[in-house]
This record gives C-alpha cells, sequence and structure tokens, in this order.
C-alpha cells in the first residue's frame, strides 16, 4: 500500500456485523470470452484484490488463476483458433495499457506491444487467430493510429496500417479478414464509421457516415455477408439509440428495431450464424432480446426466448464458436455480479461462476427504488433511493452519490460500498441528473457547456426532496461523487453550502481551466467537446470552477485521488485542499501513490472507505 495522508490514519467503528474489508471482499465475476473449442471460459475476477484472469471448464467447477499480477486486468480475449488469449494490463492506473499473450497451455505469458508510454486498445482477433489489431497513440500522444500485427511478433513489428489524426477505435474484422471496421469518436454524441480495405495498394479510410451536427453511431458489428454493418444509431430525427443496417455498397440505413422511449444500448451479432443479443436500457435496467437475423433480408430476424437473469443489469456478451450458447455477466442491487451461460434457443440461463459473497448473506443486501425528482424548471430527474433495514423516521442519515461521466448512468447494479453504508445505518441516493446518459439526446445535453450548472441545480432540488422524505435527517446530507462527479460534489458545496452536512470529492475536477490544460492529449478534445474549450469558453469555465468559488464552502470536505491520475491530474485535488483550508475549512486528504483515476487495489480500496467512514462518523453520525 503506498499512500500520503495529512491526517493520522484512523480506525473506522463499526455500526453492523461486517466491516469495510469484509464488504470489499465480496467479489465480482465479469468479462466472459469462449475460448476456440467452446468449452472453456475466461473471465476476470478480484479475488486477489485486482481483477486477473481465470478460466473455468464448466458450471461452477473450480476455476483456475490464470494470471498473478498487482496491477489490473482490464479485458481478455480467446483466440478463435488456438488455445491463447489476450489480455491487457496498465501500470499504477495510468491506463497506458499493454497487450499480453498467454499460452493457455503452458502458462507462459508474453508483452506484445512494449511500448510502456503509450495506450494501447484492443481491435480484435482475425477470424483465422494468426493476427489482431489494436489503436494506439505511439506515434502522437494526442491520436491513435491504427496497427496489426501477427500473433507471435512483438514491439516494434506491429504494422501501421493507418495513421489517424483524432480518436480512432476499432469495431472488428471483416468476415473474410481483408477489412477493418473503424469507428471516430468527436464527443460521446457524435461519432463516424469507416472501412479500412488492408489490401489496398495504399489503405485509406472509406467514409460509411457523413452526416451534420451530432449523430451517434455505436456498437457496430459486421453482418454475416460483410456487405453490411449493424449499429445502434440516433441518425435523423430520433431522440433514443435505435438499431439499424447499413448497406455498404448503396449506403442506405434501414431501421431494424425502433428505439422509442428508450435506448438501444448495442448489439453483439456471430457473424457466421447470425445469431445477436441486442439490449434496451429501460431507466437503468437492462431488457434483453436474443434472435437470429434472416439470410435473405438483413432487416427480418426471428427471436428467441427472453433469458431468465438475476438482478436486473446484464451485458458483456461472447458467443461460443458455434453461436449456440453465450455468455454474460448480470448484476443488481442485491446480486454481485456473476457470469451466466444462456442457451441461445431456449433462453434457459445457468450461472458459470461462483464469485462469493465474502460469507455476507445475500438477504441482508438492500434493494433500490426508481424515484422521480421534480428540478427547478420541471424537469423529472430520475434516481435511486435505498434504505437501510432498521431506519429511524426522521433521523436517517443519507449519502448523495452523484456519478461521473457526465455522460454516464447510475443503474441499479451491485456496489459493496453502498451495501457497506446502508449497513451502517446510512440511506444511499444516486440521482441521475440532467447531462446523463439513458434518457434520450436531449437529455444529455441539457447540461453542455453553458448550462453546466443546471446540474448542479438538480442536485439541489433532490437535496429538497430528501430533506421532505419521512425517513431522512434533512440535517445529516452528504454529498459524494467521483470524477466529474467530484466536480459536482464541490459545486454543489460552494453553490449551496447550506445543504450539506459534509462533502466527498474523489477524483474529482476542482477547476476546469487547470484541469483541461492537464489532462492527457488524448482527452482534450472529446472533453471540450462536452465542458467548452479553453479558446471559446475560458472565462466561463473560471466561473463555475469551484476553486474559484471556495469562499462559499462551509461543509466539512474529504479529498482523495491517485497519484498517477491521467484523466484528472492529482494538482486538482491539491488546489481545491490549499483553497479550503484557506478558508478555515476542516479537510482531509488522502493521495494514493500507485493508483490513477479511481482505486484498483484491495489494500488501498480498504483505507480509503475507513477513512471516508471516520470522516462521517466525526462530522455526520
Amino acid at each position: 500500500m503506498s499512500s500520503r495522508s495529512d491526517t493520522d490514519e484512523q480506525d473506522a467503528p463499526d455500526a453492523g456485523p461486517y466491516d469495510i474489508e469484509r464488504y470489499l471482499n465480496v467479489r465480482s465475476a465479469y468479462g466472459a470470452s469462449f475460448g476456440p473449442d467452446g468449452e472453456r471460459l475466461s473471465f476476470l475476477m478480484d479475488t486477489t484484490g485486482t481483477s486477473q484472469v481465470w478460466t473455468l471448464a464448466g458450471p461452477r467447477e473450480w476455476p483456475e488463476q490464470r494470471t498473478f499480477y498487482e496491477e489490473r486486468v482490464t479485458f481478455a480475449s480467446w483466440s478463435p483458433e488456438r488455445p491463447e488469449l489476450v489480455f491487457g494490463m496498465d501500470e499504477g492506473g495510468n491506463e497506458r495499457a499493454q497487450l499480453y499473450r498467454l499460452d493457455a497451455e503452458t502458462g507462459e505469458i508474453v508483452n506484445l506491444t512494449a511500448k510502456p508510454d503509450a495506450k494501447h486498445r484492443w481491435g480484435g482477433w482475425s477470424h483465422d487467430g494468426d493476427r489482431f489489431a489494436f489503436a494506439s497513440n505511439r506515434r502522437d500522444e494526442a491520436v491513435f493510429d491504427l496497427y496489426v500485427q501477427a500473433r507471435d511478433e512483438t514491439g516494434d513489428d506491429a504494422e501501421v496500417v493507418y495513421e489517424g489524426d483524432g480518436w480512432l477505435s476499432l469495431s472488428g474484422w471483416s468476415p473474410d479478414d481483408s477489412r477493418l471496421l473503424v469507428s471516430q469518436a468527436y464527443s460521446n454524441f457524435d461519432q463516424d464509421l469507416y472501412v479500412l480495405d488492408l489490401e489496398a495498394d495504399e489503405p485509406d479510410l472509406e467514409h460509411l457516415t457523413p452526416h451534420e451536427g451530432d449523430v451517434r453511431y455505436q456498437s457496430a458489428s459486421w453482418a454475416p455477408d460483410g456487405e453490411g454493418v449493424y449499429l445502434v444509431t440516433d441518425q435523423g430525427d430520433a431522440d433514443t439509440l435505435y438499431l439499424a443496417y447499413l448497406d455498404l455498397e448503396s449506403g442506405d440505413l434501414e431501421t431494424v428495431v425502433e428505439g422509442g422511449e428508450w435506448n438501444v444500448d448495442g448489439i453483439a451479432l456471430d457473424d457466421e450464424t447470425g445469431r445477436f443479443v441486442y439490449s434496451r436500457n429501460v431507466e437503468g435496467y437492462t431488457e434483453v432480446t436474443v434472435g437470429e437475423f434472416d439470410g435473405d433480408d438483413p432487416t427480418a430476424f426471428e427471436t428467441f426466448p427472453e433469458p431468465d437473469l438475476p438482478g436486473g443489469v446484464s451485458g458483456g456478451v461472447s458467443f461460443a464458436p458455434d453461436a449456440e450458447r453465450f455468455a454474460l455477466s448480470t448484476t443488481g442491487d442485491t446480486v454481485n455480479t456473476n457470469v451466466f451461460v444462456v442457451d441461445v434457443e431456449t433462453g434457459d440461463a445457468e450461472r458459470w461462476t461462483s464469485a462469493p459473497t465474502a460469507g455476507i448473506p445475500r438477504e441482508t443486501f438492500d434493494e433500490s427504488e426508481l424515484v422521480h425528482v421534480e428540478s427547478f424548471d420541471g424537469l423529472s430527474v430520475p434516481g435511486f433511493l435505498t434504505l437501510p433495514d432498521d431506519h429511524d423516521e426522521g433521523e436517517t442519515p443519507v449519502i448523495v452519490d452523484i456519478h461521473g461521466g457526465p455522460e454516464s448512468q447510475r443503474r441499479p447494479s451491485f456496489s459493496s460500498v453502498k451495501q457497506y453504508f446502508l449497513d451502517r445505518g446510512y440511506a444511499y441516493f444516486e440521482p441521475n441528473v440532467r447531462g446523463s446518459a439513458g434518457y434520450g439526446a436531449d437529455y444529455a445535453a441539457l447540461d453542455d457547456v453553458e448550462k453546466r450548472m443546471d446540474s448542479v441545480a438538480d442536485i439541489e432540488a433532490c437535496v429538497e426532496w430528501l430533506q421532505d422524505h419521512p425517513a431522512i435527517d434533512p440535517d445529516r446530507i452528504t454529498a459524494k461523487g467521483g470524477s466529474y462527479g467530484g466536480f459536482m460534489v464541490l459545486a454543489a458545496l460552494t453553490e449551496y453550502p447550506d445543504l450539506w452536512a459534509a462533502g466527498i470529492d474523489v477524483v474529482g475536477i476542482a477547476n476546469f481551466v487547470t484541469f483541461l490544460e492537464n489532462t492527457g492529449d488524448w482527452r482534450r478534445e472529446l472533453r471540450e467537446a462536452e465542458y467548452g474549450s479553453l479558446a471559446d469558453d475560458r472565462e466561463f469555465l473560471e466561473d463555475i470552477s469551484p476553486t474559484n468559488n471556495i469562499e462559499n464552502i462551509e461543509a466539512p470536505l474529504f479529498v482523495l485521488h491517485g497519484e498517477n491520475d491521467p484523466r484528472v491530474p492529482v494538482g486538482e485535488a491539491e488546489q481545491i485542499v490549499e483553497q479550503a483550508r484557506d478558508q478555515g475549512v476542516p479537510v482531509r486528504k488522502l493521495i494514493f501513490e500507485d493508483e490513477g483515476h479511481g482505486f484498483s487495489k484491495l489494500e488501498n480500496r480498504i483505507e480509503a472507505y475507513s477513512e471516508i467512514a471516520a470522516f462521517l462518523d466525526d462530522h455526520v453520525r
């Protein structure tokens, strides 16, 4: 463990029967990938304290740990033809992931990229398993080029197949392995799709989606015949994402499934059989549809029974080689994450992994309630409220936990931290204020640039709603959030200081100007599309930054950060702590020297949340 704190380390008293270490030992199994024989499954699980690669050969069988690092593994993908897989791992949370090949028979691991100063983003195996593709910013930190590399090559052997000029990603190989599907992102709500012909004399990008304004083209997958692409988009007058088919020859975009009130989140497609799984996000809950496309009409399909999955939030689909089954992970408020395998034709779902709950009875976990709060302008703001079992009316303290993003969404998935604080007697409220994803493009745009503080006003409305709730003590309300959610905490504390008993800022933005000046070069353009640019909006960004309104803060503040954070540099934490102290505000600071944008190591998470609990005991409970 490596951390720096400006206060003495404290032991947090525990109100419930289980301490924070016990809760943080509730495990998660996710990120499944079927092996080429269809019998073995790889997945990620955090049994050792950080996510590592595990494999197993059948449902609930004893798994075999395959990697043994102190650093987190971020993904693993089996070769389609050989008993080997590629996985990704960074160092100290710096997000400069390297790609490694693991031989599943011998256990040998080879660093395929060996460029520690660059990011590497996985682009998939070729169908014959001889090559893989990836995007990397080796040449220029601010842009991503496209690479193809033979499975047995390393380092400088990778071939640059296209030099990019922005944020390029890869969406997979064509069925005949002659082309790559490429995405370029300008913001979270504006992308383009391209095809790169690898067999051309001078490979260049063929633009598939010319458009004006912001249009999303996401979750793109090759059709089985290679003549089209399935994707989700809001092209046209749509507010939500719908499932579409793009004909590569004509350029025609045809609707396959309407978005309606709720987004079609994405599609996973087996490009040999045409079998698919798509999901719809209904106010945070996942609805899964399983089907098979008609070989003669790309917009026609038959559906199979919906799988019966616990929890309510699912994703991460991986088809077995014959596409008769697929794996996915599922979670819920009271259901820790595990991998299930689903029979395509029957919908029967069987749990394959056994991620434990650290001996904490599952029936002690508390379920959230979906609620809606009317904001200052009449907007309905959704959120999830969870009350502890044995709460006293009018005396329950509450933590308002604000998600990052801002184009993200709080969903009713399992959180060991939330369950820990519920066990200690806190209520937990998770709002999806304007700007959140999952509720359509119009809702997501309501906080853009000059409308930024309207989302903070949504927090004020939520707190006023909580103050009127019969279970809640209106004088014991805490703001907590990470990343952009950390900005929301600081802004709520400076804009509405009389509402709060305390604030907890985790890797948060304190000043938009210094944040944009110092964030990773590859991220700046995407972030300016959301927050405003240094060139055009500097005065406004300065005006709304919490460091420039620090004289208003009254509530005690706890600031936590990772020294290696490439997204929100640690200087954001240092400046808000210094300025709040100058105002006489009680402040704690905790910096982890071996973490980045969040805390991935178990020992650090234990220290962080033990100190958060102690901080809340001092100032709230």
